[in-house]
């Protein structure tokens, strides 16, 4: 299916250089380089008779992330594992969505991708330890950040603005993981948790459990972190949706959809530290997830036979479906890293690897059942959620016969590895010090995906009535349903079939890639204190060659596409910090980065039927960005901080999809569906945080925490219709909130403590269906979410908590142009969870 060339692996004498110099140098950036004189210090060595104080409560927890975000170069906000336990988060995305500028997309009510100032996920980059992560879905770069789960976690770090000696793929902001390392703590550390969950929606209990172990050996010196996590969560949706299949205020069709499902998420780390003297560390990280989700969905399409208004009936022709998959998507990172000072030399190397993927083993994407007539008397009510009204004969088994069941199987796998060296020297004066420091980092990248299909019409099968493949009645709060459909009865059907004689070979072969990305690049960089400043300038260079090989299918021939491109960037980037004293700080930054299309849009597939066309577009250019920030934060105490920032955003190149019917090669098409670079867009905005512990207060009030962050931000972008007339128009960049708000209020008297936390985030643009037509665009409807959390400490080891999410019932819900043009609507209920921790050290 594909033609055949070599891979591009990372040169020889380079990937040995990098391994040889890993026993003298590393990879493990310090926040902020010394001044000349300073000592190191090493956390192998401690004090004799020194004990270890573990400060613990939402105060301290806040305190300790306000710490690291006050000391560090970039503009960033951290959420550390001590907080993180604070909320009923399950993920990492969960995690994340607490933070100033963050906000999540979800995926059947959980948390799934992160948004960072309001640009959307295929535009902000995630690294595990340092190590990219690929992402397992075959159409995105976007990491799905459900499947690493929260119990597992060190610490979360948003970089906000990004300096020459990171990767520069990320516009919105980078998110960095921190796994558990054996130097977090002086000592053995032991920490496990057992919980329950209960989806109210479905009534199904889930368990789940983490355990933690780390210690140090060899006087010290070694350290050795183990980790584990398992989760099983039974819970499901209930769901309508249209489409957008809109006709003025006449919907012309429907779907009902009815989800259970059980996601499976499993995660193991082992991270070893060896600090054999000051100022010499080597580390191995390594970092395994893997998620199953396994998904029955029951459908219901109504096709109306001329479009009707809300509350009237008419003819209708009425399917029911089934899907029915196990979906497996794992993550892999693994980092050898070592550092090295010799004087004020410091040498850093590391080397990489990191694979993530889905598994699609043969399930049914679809089993449909026609009505065996058309249906009198269908309509429905409330535009907005539509119910359906009708004949008893829709719920009735009987009244369906089997049309065609598809199977499907697909694999993706997203393989990455590099080799990065960095050289820093520090160097002062008199009044002045600093650091400079150059590097260069060697990525490659492959991406493939396969899918298989085969369609059995019903004349292959023996029996066709709806009522030989249903058992029990589907659970639907949105109303009546009717009987369920049996997975194991569609597969009973299909066997002694050889599905040889049923392949669809469009499906099976155009949705096939394989995409090569080789990025090659290099910094330098300069650090510079001069009293109460702070500087770090510096220019980063990137040069990237991708090779992309599809399937072309036109007019009924298939043939292999094969495509390459190159392209390479300057990304120049300037950091001030101003000290107004020991408590407030100023900070401003001028950078730039890029973000390369998604799989999706680079993938060559190409179909061609007569005057209709859809193809991906392999020579798209990287969407490049110019950064403006400027802010002012202060420190409130110990406990407490405000902060203040605005940022603007140039984007160059953006890519959306088009139409490119009547122009050009395409002039004679009624459609050529494609993706191309558009002109210029922006976003800018202004980020406010507060959060303060008030212990000045008087009892019992001395236990407050309270804490809110707001962004509001605007974006536009111009876009163009590729067709004769070229109509254009500017809109929202599509993900971008004009606000994203999140409040906390918390309270802690001795052993008990208690949070309630909001998250808001207005409406925001999904999709553009037609460029020429602002009423058919689909927006999100505005979400508030509400969390509550209550721990109690009973005793120095054992803690006891109770959490519920989601307390109000926040469905999701997308429309077309109007709030009462339905594009989707679903709801999840709540979840309640008890969890039992035992921690010791």
């Amino acid at each position: 299916m594909r033609s055949d060339s070599n891979p591009l692996f990372l040169r020889r004498p380079t990937a040995l250089a990098a391994l040889a110099l890993v026993a003298a140098a590393g990879a493990v950036a310090q926040p902020r380089p010394p001044t000349a004189g300073e000592s190191q210090p090493n956390p192998s060595v401690q004090t004799p008779g020194a004990q270890t104080v573990v400060v613990t409560g939402q105060a301290a927890n806040l305190r300790h992330a306000l710490d690291a975000q006050q000391e560090a170069d970039r503009i960033v906000s951290i959420v550390r594992a001590d907080g993180i336990g604070q909320w009923p988060d399950s993920n990492a995305a969960e995690a994340l969505q607490r933070l100033p500028g963050v906000s999540i997309e979800n995926d059947q009510g959980e948390g799934r991708y992160v948004r960072v100032r309001g640009l959307g996920p295929d535009l902000n980059g995630v690294s595990i330890n340092g190590a990219l992560v690929p992402s397992p879905e075959s159409s995105r770069r976007a990491v799905a950040l459900d499947v690493l789960p929260a119990g597992l976690i060190r610490s979360l770090e948003v970089s906000k603005t990004l300096t020459p000696d990171q990767d520069a793929n990320a516009i919105g902001g980078h998110v960095e993981v921190v796994t558990l390392s054996a130097f977090d703590h002086r000592g053995r550390f032991i920490s496990a948790e057992l919980g329950l969950g209960h989806d109210d929606l479905t009534g199904r209990t889930s368990p789940r459990g983490n355990v933690i172990w780390s210690d140090r050996f060899l006087d010290g010196k070694l350290g050795v972190a183990l980790g584990a996590s398992s989760e099983q969560r039974r819970f499901g949706s209930d769901n309508v949706e249209t489409g957008g299949a809109w006709d003025g205020d006449k919907l012309e069709e429907f779907e009902r959809r009815d989800y259970l499902i059980t996601r499976q998420r499993d995660a193991l780390a082992l991270n070893l530290d060896y600090r054999p003297a000051d100022g010499e560390r080597y580390m191995l990280r390594s970092f395994a997830s893997r998620f199953a989700d396994t998904e029955h969905r029951e459908a219901q399409v109504i096709e109306f036979n001329d479009a009707q208004l809300p509350g009237d009936t008419g003819d209708a022709e009425v399917t029911r479906e089934l899907k029915s998959r196990t979906e497996t998507q794992h993550i892999l990172s693994l980092q050898l890293a070592a550092e090295r000072r010799l004087g004020d030399w410091k040498l850093q190397a590391s080397l990489g690897a990191s694979q993530a993927g889905e598994d699609l083993p043969r399930h049914i994407p679809g089993a449909a059942f026609e009505g065996l007539d058309t249906f009198s008397g269908v309509g429905f009510t409330r535009p907005s959620q539509p119910r359906l009204i009708g004949p008893a004969s829709l719920y009735d088994a009987g009244s369906y016969s089997l049309d065609s069941i598809e199977v499907a199987r697909g694999m993706t796998t997203d393989n990455e590895q590099h080799a990065q060296l960095d050289v820093a020297r520090r160097w002062s004066g008199e009044e002045w010090a600093g650091e400079w420091k150059l590097g260069t980092k060697i990525s490659r990248r492959h991406k493939r995906n396969n899918e298989d299909s085969w369609v059995v019409d019903s004349d292959a099968v023996a029996a066709t009535s709806m009522s030989d493949y249903t058992h029990g009645q589907v659970d639907y709060a949105l109303g009546a349903f009717g009987p369920a459909l049996s997975s194991s009865r569609l597969w009973a059907a299909l066997k002694g079939l050889d599905l040889a004689d049923f392949v669809d070979d469009e499906e099976s072969r155009v949705a096939d890639y394989d995409l090569r990305e080789d990025v090659d690049a290099a910094y330098l960089q300069a650090t510079i204190d001069i009293g109460r400043w702070r500087w770090i300038a510096g220019v980063r260079h990137e040069s990237a060659r991708l090779l992309a090989q599809g399937t072309a299918l036109i007019d009924g021939d298939f043939s292999a596409l094969r495509a390459e491109q190159r392209h390479h960037a300057w990304l120049p980037g300037v950091h001030a910090r101003y000290d107004l004293d020991d408590q407030t700080s100023v900070r401003a930054a001028w950078s730039h980065s890029l973000v390369r299309p998604t799989f999706e849009q680079l993938a060559p597939g190409t179909v061609i039927d007569g005057d209709e066309a859809s193809f991906g577009n392999p020579h798209l250019a990287p969407t490049r960005a110019t950064h403006f920030d400027l802010g002012i934060e202060r420190r409130l105490g110990r406990d407490g901080a405000i902060s203040a920032y605005a940022f603007h955003k140039r984007l160059h190149d953006f890519v959306y999809r088009t139409d490119l019917a009547g122009s050009g090669d395409w002039a004679g098409f009624d459609e050529a569906e494609t993706y191309v670079n558009g002109g210029r867009a922006q976003v800018s905005g202004i980020e406010l945080s507060w959060a303060q512990a008030l212990r000045g207060l008087p009892a019992p009030f001395d236990g407050l925490v309270l804490g809110a962050n707001a962004t509001f931000s605007r974006s536009r972008a111009r876009i163009t219709d590729g067709g004769p007339d070229g109509a254009s128009r500017d809109i929202r960049l599509p993900s971008q909130s004009d606000r994203s708000v999140n409040l906390m209020l918390g309270y802690e008297a001795g052993p008990f403590s208690v949070r309630l936390a909001a998250t808001h985030k207005s409406a925001y643009l999904l999709e553009v269906p037609d460029v020429s037509d602002a009423r058919q665009d689909q927006w999100v409807a505005a979400q508030t979410q509400l969390d509550l959390t209550t721990r109690c400490q009973i005793d120095r080891d054992w803690q006891l908590s109770a959490q519920v999410q989601n307390l109000t019932n926040e469905s999701y819900d997308v429309h077309a142009g109007s709030r009462d043009h339905n594009v989707q609507h679903e709801q999840y209920g709540r979840t309640f969870k008890l969890g039992l921790k035992y921690t010791a050290f």
